[in-house]
């Protein structure tokens, strides 16, 4: 019997809200076995109210591929797919195929867990080896098919090694290797093979292979992050409890009136607030935020606040405040409104002086030192228990200034005995006789972030109050006084931080290395600020592309590789940068056989895949009887494995002629190579392996466009420098290597602060602000492929 009506609607609904897309969702209600089958799979997991793509996905195929001998064990398959140490289609066919001869006999979790690879994590690193030792094993056919090699083969004995490793990574790193072995896609390796040739390689295991890499799994930009966060209007549910010492337990939710009375004010609408403190310059882990807060607000047609956290008005400066919202912008966000705690500063007063009224805030005058021994003891401050009246005539009296600074606090009175340590009376304004940047010489008191925070977002009407783990324990800190207030309360969700390997993201260490000069400025480019990042020339959408990848999770041992956030901005940059020539280390080569004086103008792609018709995809290269080539491409003794140049082998000059060498001008010490003496080929009869990069003098006895070229490397050399204990002498001296000059083709000398190129077989580059209109300099933003793993530069 066929689904229908209302019924219908309702399932269709209920597939949405897993993820699938609607063809897929109304083709599976064409089908009444797998219907059911995936509605009892749903409920069985307790996703009715929706859950994210992928695993929506894996539901799917425990629906349609689960063994029907063991449907007893299938909740228990869920629990593992629902809590993600079920994630990937090979994790779930190997459960599939314990399960199906376990039957119903008894299931053993240990046995299960090592079968599906629950708990094994494949690190980029491993991934990364394997991947190069079978490329190495396949090398020859790569080379022969290029383009056309069956990858599923490749693909195939990955997972031979690593069954449990990311498939998507996986696919990430094969693309990679593929360019890095064979460069650019040329229309040869698009022909298609004759249909003989194309039964013959075509064998039935290897089509296999292929089917079995490509499961039913979304893309990275298919997969939708933000699905795991709640509706505005479901901010009635209880999805927080605080215990208490004795006994009793805070349940936190919204009334029904109370969130009425929000989503009339917000219109049902999601609102976010990126926070930053207005203290230092922002980071790639700031993006991950901005990523989070701005992008839940766009995805739900909602808005996000840029709100300054700026309670203390000794830290925060003007400067740090331009910077911000000019990141903000340059990372592609547009804020609904821009506020400052500050702006609320009278009503959080007024809800101070509620607090006391109501017994829950105290005037205390225990030093820093005191209070930090009391709380280390769960001991009680000698003032928490004095007259509600005492406490609001002393809180005046900060207020007017009438108390020293460091005499008094006012402290929220919550849970000594707590098991968390939040909950330990914080304080919730301190004195200080500091005019304030944004307010003025209204105030000598200022309120604490913990006092502040969840008063102005529940003023702001925040519906999803997004912060990292490190502040899950304040949670219970937050709800309580919004609780004993009776304010409305957001909906608070954790992320785990974006941690990247090679670099250190806390505010006071980047602080000391840039005002102790051991970087260039707070923009300098090995810094991992956004500053710096952008100064260096990677482009925001890569940035944003790196962070949607790594996805909002709450594991919080990760440490992102440096070359992940790296294989971002290639893919962003090999789309958007034109090539050029450029030199590094000049050696100088004279054509005898090309008249001096002569010059040629040939045609260079800017683009790998220019068309000849399309004349703006080329630039006009000089071609004379002087050219210069890198140092590095001359040996004096040749090899089979060596592509370059030595006496009597000959190269192709990339877009111009083959050369060869016919001799060789030392320099006294009889080593040191001064000059090479070559021929060149003009019929271009001669088809030399190697090809190499060049540069001309332009005119008779004239030098190249001079050019200085800045080499950057990672800043240090341990992954995790900040757990070190002398974490400032792991510090890379070959961070930054100067290259003074270069030379470079002439039509880079138009080129403007902020462009960036490919300098073709050397990396991208972008034009730095401390160019001049005597010399431009250039930022290496990334090498063509990956050397940290091998060290290089």
């Amino acid at each position: 019997m066929v689904v229908k009506g209302e019924e219908s609607d309702r399932i269709l609904e209920l597939f949405l809200k897993i993820g699938l897309d609607e063809r897929t969702a109304r083709n599976t209600i064409a089908n009444n076995k797998v219907t059911a089958n995936l509605t009892a799979v749903v409920h069985e997991a307790a996703l009715a109210n929706g859950c994210d793509r992928a695993i929506g996905n894996l539901l799917y195929t425990v629906a349609t591929k689960y063994p029907a001998n063991a449907l007893v064990h299938r909740p228990k398959l869920l629990e593992y797919v629902v809590s993600s140490k079920i994630k990937t289609p090979a994790q779930l066919e190997a459960a599939f195929s314990f399960l199906s001869n376990v039957a119903s006999e008894e299931f053993k979790r240990n046995e299960f867990e090592e079968a599906c690879g629950v708990g094994v994590e494949v690190s980029l690193e491993e991934l990364t080896q394997t991947v190069n030792e079978i490329f190495e094993e396949y090398k020859a056919v790569i080379l022969e098919r290029r383009y056309r090699t069956n990858v599923g083969e490749l693909f195939g004995s990955i997972r031979k090694k690593h069954p449990w490793a990311d498939p998507k990574m996986a696919k990430q790193l094969v693309d990679a290797k593929m360019y890095e072995l064979l460069g650019e896609r040329t229309a040869a390796d698009d022909e298609k093979p004759s249909k003989k040739k194309e039964k013959k390689e075509k064998p039935a295991k290897v089509e296999k292979a292929v089917v079995d890499e490509t499961p039913a799994q979304p893309s990275e930009e298919e997969l939708n992050p933000f699905s795991i966060f709640p509706a505005p209007e479901d901010n009635i549910k209880v999805h927080t409890e605080v215990s208490f010492s004795n006994g009793s337990v805070l349940r936190c939710y919204n009334t029904r009136e109370r969130l009425d009375n929000h989503l009339k004010v917000t219109v049902g609408r999601v609102f976010t607030r990126f926070p930053p403190e207005p203290n230092g310059y922002l980071h790639i882990g700031h993006a991950k935020a901005m990523f989070v807060d701005f992008g839940l607000a766009k995805e739900r047609g909602g808005c996000c606040y840029l709100r300054y956290d700026d309670t203390n008005p000794e830290a925060e400066k003007k400067e740090y405040i331009n910077h911000i919202e000019e990141i903000v912008q340059w990372m592609g966000w547009e804020p609904f409104k821009i506020t400052y705690t500050s702006d609320y500063f009278q009503e959080l007063y007024e809800l101070a002086v509620e607090l006391i009224r109501r017994g829950h805030a105290y005037v205390d005058h225990q030093t820093p030192e005191e209070i930090k021994e009391y709380r280390e003891k769960k001991m009680n401050s000698p003032w928490r228990d004095r007259p509600i009246a005492e406490s609001l005539k002393l809180f005046d009296d900060m207020k007017r200034g009438l108390i020293e600074e460091g005499k008094a606090t006012l402290r929220m009175k919550q849970d000594m005995q707590s098991d968390n340590f939040n909950m330990y009376d914080l304080i919730a304004y301190r004195i200080k006789f500091t005019p304030h940047p944004h307010a003025g010489d209204q105030w000598c008191i200022y309120p604490s972030y913990d006092y502040a925070h969840c008063i102005v977002d529940s003023l702001e009407n925040i519906t999803h109050s997004l912060c990292t783990l490190e502040f899950e324990t304040r949670r219970a800190s937050y709800y309580w006084l919004l609780h004993v207030l009776d304010l409305y309360q957001p909906y608070v969700w954790e992320y785990s931080r974006l941690n990247v390997t090679n670099t250190v993201m806390s505010k006071r260490k980047l602080n000391y290395i840039v005002t102790n000069k051991y970087v260039d400025g707070w923009d300098d480019p090995r810094l991992m600020t956004l500053a710096g990042l952008r100064r260096r020339g990677v482009t925001s959408t890569a940035i944003n592309s790196f962070v949607r990848g790594i996805g909002i999770t709450r594991s919080d041992c990760s440490m992102i590789r440096l070359d992940r956030l790296e294989y971002h901005i290639r893919e962003e940059l090999n789309k958007t940068a034109p090539r050029v020539l450029v030199v590094l280390h000049p050696l100088k080569v004279v054509i005898t056989n090309l008249e001096s004086g002569s010059v040629l103008d040939l045609d260079a792609k800017k683009w790998p895949d220019a068309r000849t018709d399309d004349t703006s995809a080329f630039y006009k290269v000089p071609f004379s009887n002087v050219v210069y080539i890198e140092r590095s491409d001359f040996r004096m003794k040749d090899s089979k494995d060596y592509y370059g140049l030595a006496p009597g082998k000959s190269a192709l000059l990339r877009y111009a002629f083959p050369i060869k060498c016919t001799d060789v001008i030392l320099a006294d010490d009889k080593e040191t190579v001064l000059e090479i003496r070559a021929e060149y080929d003009p019929s271009k009869k001669s088809k030399p392996k190697g090809v190499l990069h060049w540069v001309a003098e332009p005119s008779p006895g004239s030098d190249p466009l001079k050019i200085e070229v800045r080499l950057f490397d990672k800043l240090f050399n341990s992954e995790n420098p900040a757990e070190l204990d002398n974490w400032l002498t792991d510090l890379s001296p070959n961070s930054k290597v100067v290259v003074p000059n270069a030379y470079a083709v002439p039509s880079l000398g138009k080129a403007a602060v902020g462009d960036t190129f490919q300098f073709e077989r050397l990396g991208y580059f972008t034009v730095d602000k401390d160019s001049t209109a005597e010399k431009l300099v250039f930022n290496r933003t990334v090498t063509l492929k990956d050397t940290y793993s091998k060290g290089g530069k």
